[in-house]
């Protein structure tokens, strides 16, 4: 069940997923979040909430230091890919290079959700969602795919989202936020830890 769109007529409220583990021009991952919402910020964004910060670690285990990670929810009149575009460009103003899928990175922006608009189609996200983890490690989208093909997966990205939508529900299955939290284990929950 798609989210209601909310706002103001004409824009969109967006969910993303920030992260960090490597130091930037900010200086310390949480240095460098508490500066992303001043960036993102712009005529066509305006960030309406944002959560508290979560110690998570490195995803794979043992690919690289510990993450600060957060969430945030914006209002836009930007298009997805322009909204994405956007993104990409902050998390290069601090640093963020794309070599290697999953390295230690300045900056990690992730678009989980828009508007609960289903991108570009349910087959093409239901072939992500279930891809393998060996296959998604060597393989990315060549589009972009809404809502994130992960979000389910990942309590390092529920548990924040969950402090500013804990209402938000998959536009694709249907499930909420607190039913995808408690299917995931136990001890990966419990080293998603507030600062």
């Amino acid at each position: 069940m798609p989210q209601p769109t909310g706002g103001h007529k004409g824009l969109i409220i967006a969910y993303v997923a920030l992260g960090s583990n490597a130091t930037s021009s900010s200086g310390s991952p949480e240095f460098t979040l508490r500066d992303v919402k001043q960036a993102i910020s712009c005529d066509s964004v305006n960030v309406l909430a944002e959560s508290r910060f979560f110690r998570s670690p490195a995803f794979p285990a043992g690919s690289g230091p510990d993450y600060v990670n957060a969430a945030i929810a914006l209002e836009t009149s930007l298009p997805a890919d322009v909204l994405l575009a956007h993104l990409h460009r902050v998390e290069a103003d601090f640093g963020r290079v794309r070599e290697t899928r999953w390295a230690a990175r300045t900056l990690d922006l992730d678009l989980l959700d828009y508007g609960g608009r289903i991108l570009p189609d349910s087959a093409t996200v239901t072939h992500w969602v279930d891809l393998p983890l060996e296959r998604q490690m060597k393989e990315a989208p060549d589009r972009l795919i809404l809502p994130h093909p992960r979000i389910q997966d990942r309590a390092f990205v529920l548990i924040p989202l969950a402090d500013i939508a804990p209402d938000w529900v998959h536009p694709l299955s249907g499930r909420s936020l607190a039913d995808m939290l408690s299917a995931l284990p136990d001890a990966e929950k419990g080293t998603i830890c507030p600062l």
